[in-house]
C-alpha cells in the first residue's frame, strides 16, 4: 500500500550562522566588486570564454577589469590579472598566439593613470600604463621561468622515488607469478602501479614549462621581449650537453621552433651557428632518448628549409577562416548541406 503523509505540521529549517552560500559575501552584506575574490572569478570567466571571433570584445572586458588599479597605488589587480592569463596560457599551450596578442593590446592600451608607486625609473619617476604592463610582464616571466628551474630538483626526486617504487612492484608481482608456477596455484593478483600524487604534479610542471617558453617566444614576435632575453634562454638551455636533463631539450626545440625565424638575423648568425654546434653535440650524444634526438632533428632541418615548416600553418584561426580554408581547394564543387544525396561508387547487384 502506498504510504499516507501525515497532517502533523513540520517546523522551517533554521538557517545556520556559518552556512554555505553561493556568492563570495553572506546574504545581506554587500559585494566588493574590487575583491580580490572577485576579480579571480570574472577575469577566469572571461579567460574560458576568450575565442578568435569575440577576441576584441572579450579583451575589451579583461582591460576594463585592469584598469581597476587606476585607483590603486600598488597596481594589484593588473598583476592579478597579468598573474590569471600567464596561469591560463602556460596551461593552454596551443593557444599561446592568441594570449600573446592579448599582452600586447593590454600593453598598447592600457590606462595611464595605472601606477605603482614602488615601481619608478631611472629618474625617479612612476612607470604607468603600458610600461608598467610591461615591467610586470618581464618579471612574471623571469619568475615563472626561475620557478620552473627550481621546482625541477623536487619532482626530479619525486620521479625518481616513483620510478623505484614501480621496480619493486614489478619485481614482487613476478616473484609470486613465479612462486605461483613452482606450486601450481592460481595466479596471484598483481599489484596495480598507481601513479602517485607527485607524479602528476611534475607532469602538471612540465606541461607548464613548456607552455611558458611557448608564450614568451610568441611574445618575442610581437616585439614586447627583445632579443637579449631570447638568447639568455637560449644558452639556458643548452648549458649542459653532457647529461643534459629531457625537460630542457623539449623547452629548447619549441622555442627555437617558435622564434627561429625571427632570432636567425645576419646579426646573430654566429649566436645561431654556435647554438647549432651544440645542439649536433646533443643529438649524437648517446645518453639522448631517441625521441630527443629525432626533435633536434627537425630543427636542424628545418633551419636547413630557411624555416620554412614542411606543412605550412596560419597560427590561431577563426572559425570562417577555418571554413574558409577547407572550401578554398575545391572552388567547382557545390557547398554539400544534410540533404545533399551523394551517389555510392558502386552499387551491389540485387
Amino acid at each position: 500500500m502506498p504510504t499516507v503523509l501525515s497532517d502533523v505540521p513540520v517546523a522551517p529549517l533554521v538557517e545556520s550562522a556559518n552556512r554555505w552560500t553561493s556568492g563570495p559575501s553572506k546574504r545581506g552584506q554587500p559585494v566588493d566588486e574590487n575583491s580580490p575574490a572577485v576579480v579571480d572569478r570574472k577575469v577566469k570567466g572571461l579567460l574560458n570564454k576568450l575565442t578568435m571571433e569575440n577576441f576584441e570584445s572579450i579583451s575589451g572586458q579583461i582591460l576594463t577589469w585592469a584598469n581597476k588599479s587606476e585607483e590603486e597605488n600598488d597596481g594589484r589587480t593588473l598583476r592579478q590579472v597579468i598573474k590569471l592569463i600567464f596561469e591560463k596560457a602556460t596551461d593552454e599551450a596551443h593557444w599561446s598566439e592568441m594570449y600573446a596578442r592579448l599582452c600586447r593590446k593590454m600593453m598598447d592600451t592600457l590606462g595611464d593613470k595605472v601606477s605603482d608607486e614602488k615601481v619608478v625609473d631611472s629618474k625617479g619617476a612612476p612607470v604607468t600604463g603600458g610600461s608598467l604592463f610591461r615591467k610586470y610582464l618581464l618579471n612574471r616571466c623571469q619568475e615563472d621561468f626561475e620557478k620552473g628551474w627550481a621546482a625541477r630538483e623536487s619532482t626530479h626526486a619525486a620521479a625518481q622515488s616513483k620510478a623505484a617504487d614501480d621496480k619493486a612492484k614489478l619485481e614482487a608481482n613476478a616473484a609470486a607469478e613465479e612462486a605461483a608456477k613452482e606450486s601450481g596455484e592460481e595466479k596471484p593478483k598483481e599489484e596495480a602501479a598507481l601513479m602517485s600524487d607527485e607524479y602528476y604534479v611534475a607532469q602538471k610542471a612540465k606541461r607548464q614549462g613548456l607552455g611558458l617558453v611557448r608564450l614568451i617566444g610568441e611574445l618575442f614576435k610581437l616585439e614586447m621581449l627583445t632579443e637579449r632575453i631570447m638568447h639568455e634562454c637560449v644558452k639556458r638551455l643548452l648549458a649542459n650537453v653532457v647529461t643534459p636533463e629531457e625537460e630542457d631539450i623539449e623547452s629548447l626545440c619549441r622555442l627555437l621552433t617558435t622564434v627561429g625565424k625571427t632570432l636567425d638575423s645576419p646579426k646573430a648568425k654566429p649566436h645561431m651557428d654556435v647554438y647549432f654546434s651544440r645542439m649536433n653535440q646533443l643529438r649524437n650524444n648517446p645518453v639522448v632518448a631517441s625521441r630527443m634526438q629525432f626533435m633536434l632533428l627537425e630543427v636542424v632541418e628545418l633551419r636547413s628549409r630557411h624555416w620554412k615548416e614542411r606543412n605550412e600553418t596560419q597560427g590561431v584561426q577563426t572559425l570562417a577562416q577555418i571554413r574558409e580554408k577547407v572550401r578554398s581547394p575545391f572552388p567547382f564543387l557545390p557547398s554539400l548541406t544534410f540533404s545533399t544525396r551523394l551517389s555510392l561508387p558502386f552499387r551491389t547487384s540485387s
